[in-house]
C-alpha cells in the first residue's frame, strides 16, 4: 500500500495558506492513489522539545548500553523515524518565518536525522526511493527573476536536509507573496487557485 506522511507547522489554522495548499494537495493525491494510506503529522499538537544535553548522550550511546531513561528521551524521535521511513511520499506544508522555517519544524528535523536509522555512519542517506513535496507559503517572493531570490533559504535548507537522509526527489510548490491573503488583497480561493495547476502535478506523481 502507497503511504503520504503529511507534515503540518502553521499555528493558524483554516487561516494558514500552507495548510490550505496542504488540504488541495491531499485531496488530489488521494485521487491519484485510490486506496493509499495518510498520516498526518500535526507539529502543532505534537509537543517536540528541542535538542537536549540528555537527547545527545541517549543519541550517541549504542542501543545496547542505553539505559531506560535514555530509550525514554529517544522514544518520540524514534516514532517520528518510523512514520518517516514508513511513508513512499512526505509532503511538508509551512509557512516561512523570517526566510526559514518554523522552529517546529527544525525540532522535527532534529529529530529524524537519525545516525544509523535515516542517515548511514558513512554519512549516506538511507531514506533512499521515496518523493517528497513541499508546500510553502512566504510573504516574499523568490521567482527566479525577483530580487529576493537569493534569501529563498527555507526552500534550499528543506532541499538539503532532505537529500541528506536521501529524498533527492523533490517537488517545491512555493505560494509567494501569501502576505496578500492576510492584508486581503487577495482571497485564499483566489491565491490558491493561481497555486492550483503546481499543487496538481506534484499531487499526480
Amino acid at each position: 500500500m502507497t503511504r503520504l506522511l503529511v507534515i503540518e507547522t502553521s499555528p493558524r489554522g483554516d487561516d494558514s495558506v500552507s495548510r490550505q495548499m496542504m488540504r488541495r494537495f491531499v485531496r488530489q493525491w488521494q485521487d491519484s492513489h485510490p486506496g493509499a494510506a495518510v498520516t498526518i503529522r500535526d507539529l502543532t499538537e505534537t509537543t517536540l522539545p528541542f535538542v537536549t544535553g540528555p537527547w545527545l548522550q541517549a543519541y550517541f550511546t549504542p542501543p545496547e548500553h542505553q539505559s531506560e531513561a535514555m530509550r525514554n528521551e529517544l522514544r518520540l524521535s524514534d516514532e517520528l523515524v518510523d512514520e518517516l521511513l514508513s511513508a513512499d511520499h512526505i509532503a511538508i506544508a509551512t509557512p516561512v518565518y523570517n526566510y526559514n522555517v518554523p522552529a517546529a519544524l527544525k525540532a522535527w528535523i532534529d529529530h529524524i536525522v537519525r545516525k544509523g536509522k535515516t542517515l548511514g555512519f558513512d554519512g549516506a542517506g538511507l531514506v533512499t526511493n521515496r518523493r517528497a513535496t513541499v508546500l510553502l507559503a512566504s510573504g516574499g517572493v523568490y521567482t527566479p527573476d525577483s530580487p529576493m531570490r537569493h534569501m529563498d533559504i527555507a526552500q534550499q535548507y528543506l532541499r538539503l536536509v532532505l537529500g541528506v537522509i536521501g529524498i533527492t526527489d523533490v517537488t517545491v510548490v512555493s505560494g509567494g507573496g501569501a502576505k496578500a491573503v492576510d492584508m486581503r488583497q487577495d482571497t485564499m480561493d483566489g491565491f490558491l487557485n493561481r497555486l492550483e495547476p503546481h499543487i496538481a502535478l506534484a499531487a499526480a506523481s
